[in-house]
């Protein structure tokens, strides 16, 4: 089996498997969201189209972040801290980054799984499961690589020990660059944004950092008026 990574969604090709990551913070809250009991994720790319898929749902927790702040109006930020208890069976989630990579990996490969730390080692196992080709999508944030997301590539390429394009080789290169997850996170672009813009929520840092916590495996069910649906 071939794993690849793409650095950002702009570059990524296609590959039965598709593991996306933006491990500060959407793919993680989406993680600890399912964990914790919501039934279903909605990643929106859009602020509006989260707003338009709840009232077509009739319902449903608003999620989400524009520059790691708050969106005026929404139920919840995208601290997945603030997603440890649920707060009702659906939840609509938009971010600067991670959820338009999680639309556009759902139209590129047969099936897409939700990658973080949190859940690295179920994620492994389920790919491993598949069989087939992977490729990992990163982030990146506003269109660029990223340093937090290349780190968690770097993580999975090294756990599934399967045949490296150059891609892939030099993501799990950068992991011994650092001392440690929770380093390459603070270090990363989006750890620094984060904190420049949020500084109450460094906590979501260390938290992001924790490896093989949960056990849940998000996937993509379906897509629906442009949001991709995710359940464990």
């Amino acid at each position: 089996m071939l794993v690849d990574v793409a650095f950002t969604p702009d570059e990524a090709g296609s590959a039965p498997t598709g593991i996306v990551i933006d491990v500060i913070r959407a793919t993680s809250t989406i993680c600890q969201a399912l964990a914790s009991g919501y039934a279903a994720v909605f990643c929106a790319a859009e602020v509006e189209e989260a707003r338009t898929l709840r009232d077509a749902l009739g319902g449903g927790v608003l999620g989400g972040e524009r520059n790691a702040v708050r969106i005026p109006g929404f139920d919840l930020g995208n601290s997945p801290r603030e997603y440890l208890e649920p707060a009702g069976d659906t939840l609509i989630l938009s971010t600067t980054n991670g959820t338009r990579a999680v639309v556009a990996a759902a139209s590129r490969c047969e099936r897409v799984l939700i990658a973080s730390l949190l859940n690295l080692a179920a994620l492994v196992e389920a790919a491993r499961e598949y069989g087939e080709d992977v490729l990992v999508v990163c982030a990146g944030v506003e269109g660029r690589p990223n340093l937090d997301d290349t780190y968690v590539a770097g993580r999975i390429v090294e756990s599934l020990g399967w045949k490296r394009t150059d891609a892939a080789e030099a993501a799990a290169r950068l992991v011994p660059t650092w001392g440690g997850a929770e380093e390459a996170l603070r270090v990363s672009r989006s750890g620094r944004n984060l904190l420049e813009n949020a500084p109450e929520l460094e906590p979501d840092i260390p938290f992001c950092a924790r490896e093989s916590v949960l056990d849940v495996v998000p996937q993509l069910v379906a897509l629906r008026d442009g949001a991709a649906e995710i359940a464990a």
